[in-house]
């Protein structure tokens, strides 16, 4: 499970593009609480302490505890905007969980075991479709990572997403279809080898039947002196 990170907050006094840009010039960047049919809070939280919680890496896919002055909401981080030149966080959007609350998130794929994948073994390629499974989870069972096993996979196969055991609390936000995850594929080299060889046996069938047209020819050329 995501571990549950906490950042502590102030409430905004004011609002508006001055006021925001007033809080990021004394290292505070501004921020709002929204969701289960709540009013919104804006607030604002120290710049230093939210660049750390996104270093984790999982701050997206995180419960979040904002503590406003000691109230503590439990969160979970809908959007961050970043200035586009210095990339440098502007704004973040927290959104208020409800207990017993799913929310839909973005979790990353990990595959293992692809030593044992005769497949890949034989030079083939892991060609990955998703790198990110979307979920919908329990708030409180929310997932690091989904691992995904190649034990067995030959060049050809494939791996879509009812191969895939999801954790408790776990399911495909995507339910229309069973999509592709992963799939093992011939490398390039294999690749030409095949064709090669297959031109080379068009080439040789094409000789054969031209070789049997010119016999076929000759023996009619015979038959028909011989009548003469």
């Amino acid at each position: 499970m995501s571990d549950q990170l906490t950042i502590s907050a102030e409430p905004r006094e004011r609002a508006g593009k001055g006021a925001s840009r007033a809080l990021r010039r004394e290292g505070r960047i501004p921020a709002v609480i929204y969701g289960d049919k709540k009013d919104p809070v804006t607030i604002h939280v120290e710049e230093r302490a939210l660049n750390k919680l996104l270093g984790t890496g999982v701050f997206m896919n995180s419960l979040v505890m904002v503590d406003v002055n000691g109230d503590v909401t439990r969160t979970l981080p809908k959007d961050v905007a970043f200035d586009p030149v210095s990339d440098r966080a502007l704004h973040v959007d927290f959104f208020r969980l409800a207990k017993g609350a799913k929310v839909q998130v973005n979790i990353p794929v990990v595959f293992i075991n692809e030593e044992e994948s005769p497949g890949l073994k034989r030079g083939g390629v892991l060609n990955v479709v998703r790198f990110e499974l979307d979920l919908m989870c329990d708030a409180d069972k929310i997932p690091d990572q989904i691992e995904i096993d190649v034990t067995g996979l030959e060049i050809g196969d494939s791996i879509h997403i009812s191969h895939v055991t999801l954790p408790e609390g776990s399911e495909s936000s995507i339910t229309d279809r069973d999509f592709t995850i992963a799939g093992v594929t011939a490398p390039s080299a294999l690749k030409s080898s095949e064709d090669e060889a297959e031109e080379g046996e068009g080439e040789e069938g094409e000789e054969g039947e031209e070789g049997a047209e010119g016999e076929a020819a000759e023996g009619g050329d015979a038959e028909g002196g011989s009548e003469d």
